[in-house]
Order: C-alpha cells, then sequence, then structure tokens
C-alpha cells in the first residue's frame, strides 16, 4: 500500500477514538520524543461565531481531537516533559501529556512562542482559581516576559508564584536534559504585545523545527529552504490553505503563507526533503484539518505530510 495512503488510514481510525482511550493506541517509547498535542490555529474548531460547513455540525458534534496547536517534548529517559505553548486546550493537553509519559503530573516547563491568544492563554489555567500551581516554570522572550509582568491576570500568576518567568534569547540554546536541546528564534509576525519566535528542537538524533505563526516567507531574513534542508522534521505555519478562504477580511491583516504557496516552494525538491515538512496551525476553515479532504489527499500525494493529534516523532 502507498505510504501516503496508509498514513491516511491510521490517523482516520486515531480520530474516532476517545481523548481518554487515545493513550492506549499509542505506541509508547523509550526514547526522547515529541506528541503533537494540537494541530488547530488559536480560535480552535468549531470557530466561534463561524456559520460555514467548515463549523456548522461541530457545534453539536464536535471532533475530540481537534485542538488548538501545541507540541510535548518527552524525556522518559530523565523522566521529564516540556510544552510548548500553551493554548486554551492546556488542560487536555497537560493530562494527555502526563497520561503519555506517566512520570510527570505537570511539565517541567512551559514554552511560548507569542502573546496571541492560542499561544498563551492556557497560563489562565494555572492559577488559584484553577490549579493554583508552584512555580511553573515560563520560558519566553524579553517582550513576551514583560507583557505578563506588566498585564493582569497574568501578572497574579507570577505574584503568586504560580509560575516561574524565565528568559530566553534569539538563538541562544538551552539544555533541558542530556538528550533534549531548545533554541529560540526571532520570526516576523503581528507583534502587538511581544516578539514572535519559532523554536528548533535537537534530540539525539533528530531535529525539528517549529514555526506555528510567521508572515510571508519572504518576509523572513532568513530562508525557509535552507531552515529545512538542515532539520529532519518540520512543523511549519499552515494557516490557510489558500486565498480562498478569506472572504471576511482583507488578506494584507493575516499575510500567512498559504499552504499551496509553500509547496510551491518546494515543488523541485526531492520527496525526502518534502517529507519534511508537516503543516500544522490550521485555521478552522482550512480543510487540511479534515483527514478525508481533497485537499489532504492532494497534500500527501505531493509528498508532504499533516500534523495529526497523537502524533510520535522519537528525537
Amino acid at each position: 500500500m502507498n505510504i501516503n495512503k496508509l498514513f491516511i488510514l491510521c490517523f482516520v481510525f486515531i480520530g474516532c477514538d476517545s481523548i481518554e482511550n487515545h493513550t492506549n493506541k499509542i505506541a509508547f517509547t523509550s526514547k526522547p520524543s515529541i506528541i503533537v498535542l494540537g494541530n488547530v490555529q488559536d480560535g480552535g474548531s468549531p470557530h466561534i461565531g463561524c456559520k460555514k460547513k467548515c463549523c456548522k455540525d461541530l457545534f453539536t458534534n464536535p471532533d475530540k481531537n481537534r485542538m488548538v496547536t501545541s507540541l510535548g517534548l518527552i524525556d522518559p529517559i530523565e523522566k521529564k516533559s516540556w510544552i510548548i505553548e500553551a493554548s486554551p486546550d492546556y488542560p487536555r493537553q497537560a493530562k494527555i501529556l502526563s497520561d503519555y509519559c506517566k512520570y510527570n503530573e505537570n511539565p517541567n516547563g512551559i514554552f511560548l512562542t507569542h502573546a496571541h491568544i492560542g499561544h498563551y492563554a492556557g497560563l489562565m489555567y494555572l492559577g488559584k482559581e484553577s490549579l493554583n500551581a508552584s512555580n511553573i516554570p515560563v520560558f519566553a522572550m524579553t517582550r513576551m516576559k514583560g507583557f505578563l509582568i506588566q498585564n493582569g491576570p497574568w501578572s497574579q500568576l507570577v505574584n503568586l508564584k504560580n509560575i516561574k518567568l524565565n528568559n530566553i534569547d534569539h538563538l541562544q540554546n538551552s539544555t533541558l536534559s542530556t538528550n533534549i536541546s531548545i533554541t529560540p528564534f526571532l520570526v516576523p509576525h503581528r507583534d502587538e504585545f511581544s516578539e514572535t519566535v519559532g523554536y528548533k528542537i535537537t534530540g539525539p538524533s533528530k531535529t525539528v523545527l517549529f514555526i506555528p505563526d510567521i508572515d510571508k516567507w519572504s518576509k523572513w531574513n532568513k530562508s525557509i529552504i535552507d531552515e529545512i534542508k538542515n532539520v529532519d522534521i518540520a512543523f511549519i505555519d499552515a494557516t490557510f490553505y489558500d486565498k480562498n478562504e478569506i472572504n471576511n477580511r482583507h488578506i494584507s491583516e493575516i499575510p500567512h503563507p498559504f499552504v499551496i504557496e509553500t509547496m510551491d516552494l518546494f515543488k523541485e525538491f526531492s520527496l525526502l526533503e518534502k517529507q519534511k515538512i508537516h503543516f500544522i496551525h490550521m485555521n478552522h476553515s482550512n480543510p487540511l484539518l479534515d483527514s478525508s479532504s481533497n485537499e489532504s489527499k492532494f497534500v500527501l500525494s505531493k509528498g508532504f505530510n499533516i500534523a495529526r493529534a497523537f502524533q510520535i516523532i522519537e528525537l
């Protein structure tokens, strides 16, 4: 059977399981790994106010596997785990990560990319009204850190020591364990309240790129082609499949790279290079959220991948 078709079938099967039962289906690994905890854009799916076909049935019959974009990092050797992004689905995602690694009720740290709601709003669940956590490390760039310190309700998390803020810097590598390290890097995006970063995660045998939010690739002072050549896996911005999804706002307000644009950039590359790319952070209108859509099948047929919840990649 064609590998891409097999990949689709696997995720159709996975999508039928409830969250509570899903960790029984995951092929557990004893190696440092990444687990995809969500692949949806900030507003989730279904999306508030949406009356289109993409959301209509989901309000009454939600897909439990649709969670806002987040990655879990796991080091079973040192019994540690981390989450990248504190999404609005943080409680479920933290539970999934805990169930999977079975040694951490809470992660050893949370890494943030920027101050848009899908990427930090989940911190609210660490406060006294909810978990009332104690000094969970939160890693953020300088502006993001200042935003949390200076603005409520986030400042209360700091003052009550629910979280412990740690500053990270552009291209400064942080060693998480003897097996995993992480490096933030700045990317162009709407930076109203904070800068925006992506991350490079390095394990014993693989390096992974994570860029959930960025403006057009041409606005970056780096070449996405070169960056992907230098990693093994890349989770990159797939907010919109094409311009047809955008019919209520001017395109200048949301200048994400379209999936079809990214595919076109890599059309002459080898299958090996294309397979590194895993599209993530999909808007509720993006047909790639539906693994049975023609667009999903087309993307896979061209050699690219689509990030799905519970996907495991050994590092």
